[in-house]
């Protein structure tokens, strides 16, 4: 699987981009990179840092609309409004931690502040579902150190087996 062949949704969680008073620079930037390795983005929606908004968007992607990612933008440090990992972790089934250990992993060499995200990532259905920072710097550098595991974990969850998804094109993401 490549990512041309991959259907995503973004959600970014911002109360000020929600309430208009900010631009959602972060969902603008993972739109960016997604259309640029042609994956194809069918629905990219704002909400205000509340849990029930942030599960039913999660629920319809993977439920609904069965995508194959769905990428959060925001919601994902210490503030005591950031909830998008504790809806995300509602709704999932199984986690994922190492995709958060890797972005923070790759992200500390840049800024000791990686170390204070609480991203989650996980599976719905057969949908992978990864937080990411709020911050535009943030949501593309933390998603760029994930990029190329995300067709195989996709593979993984749809059924493939290691050698299939290893002899699978998944390998070769283009950025």
């Amino acid at each position: 699987m490549e990512f041309k062949d991959l259907k995503a949704t973004i959600l970014t969680v911002s109360d000020s981009c929600a309430q208009g008073s900010r631009k959602d620079e972060s969902g603008e930037v993972l739109r960016k990179i997604l259309k640029k390795s042609r994956a194809r983005v069918v629905e990219s929606t704002i909400v205000c840092d509340d849990e029930n908004a942030i599960k039913k968007f999660l629920k319809n992607s993977c439920d609904h609309l069965k995508v194959d990612l769905v990428l959060t933008t925001g919601g994902t440090g210490l503030g005591l409004r950031d909830v998008t990992p504790q809806a995300t972790r509602a709704v999932i089934k199984k986690e994922i931690p190492g995709i958060p250990e890797l972005m923070r992993f790759k992200n500390i060499k840049r800024t000791e502040r990686a170390a204070l995200s609480c991203a989650v990532a996980g599976v719905r259905g057969s949908t992978l579902i990864i937080n990411l920072p709020g911050s535009p710097k943030g949501a593309s550098e933390s998603f760029l150190a994930v990029k190329d595991v995300v067709p195989h974990a996709i593979l993984m969850i749809k059924g493939a087996g290691h050698e299939e998804s290893y002899k699978s094109k998944s390998h070769k993401v283009t950025s």
